[in-house]
């Protein structure tokens, strides 16, 4: 998932940095696709809380204070960025709302990975982990976990991608063509189809399932 973060972040950091908000119209849609970011994240952090962090927080506290202590600054930042996103609309292009948002999470994921994951895998055995795993899997519904899919799938290696859909599919008999089709909309078309390949996929249901 941070790496489909990763990839939006810096996605939308350059298209703020180019865009052309001379009309109205356009600077309200790039407003809104950062409002849409920052909720994203938000909602993320939000999950960390509700499924991650009472492990974390029993199995290694030092971690858990420094990412409690990172969501509350993300949390600030992120109020201060919608306000600035709302009142885009009416800013000068020469004021075009900073991707400043974009630096500080990749700070944060940065903590995480370096700090708060190395964390649970010392001190947290695997069958606590996948416990964690499966309570938040168990949380989502079907759309939401298409929507997490989508978002981390194009930002993912061959390999990673393959073994993530292979998971998926199997997963779910009978309905495996209509939902490897859904999860990869967001895939170009070269990463489809070295995603059939990988699977094994025969060439007439990889066609019969393109978008």
């Amino acid at each position: 998932m941070h790496m489909g973060q990763r990839a939006r972040l810096f996605a939308l950091a350059t298209e703020l940095g180019t865009a052309d908000i001379t009309h109205s119209g356009a600077a309200t849609e790039q407003a809104q696709r950062c409002l849409a970011m920052t909720q994203e994240l938000r909602e993320h952090a939000d999950h960390e809380d509700t499924f991650i962090h009472q492990l974390l927080r029993e199995r290694a506290p030092e971690a858990a204070d420094a990412l409690d202590a990172e969501h509350i600054r993300l949390d600030a930042a992120f109020t201060t960025l919608d306000e600035r996103a709302r009142s885009l609309p009416d800013t000068p292009a020469e004021d075009l709302l900073e991707a400043q948002h974009a630096r500080a999470y990749l700070a944060h994921l940065h903590l995480e990975e370096t700090v708060a994951m190395p964390a649970l895998w010392q001190h947290a055995a695997d069958t606590e982990l996948g416990a964690v795993l499966t309570a938040f899997r168990a949380s989502r519904t079907p759309e939401e976990a298409l929507i997490d899919l989508r978002r981390m799938l194009p930002a993912l290696p061959p390999a990673v991608r393959a073994v993530i859909a292979r998971a998926v599919v199997e997963a779910a008999p009978g309905q495996e063509a209509g939902l490897l089709a859904e999860a990869t909309t967001t895939l170009s078309p070269s990463q489809r189809q070295r995603l059939y390949d990988d699977l094994g996929v025969p060439e007439t249901w990889a066609l019969q399932t393109q978008p």
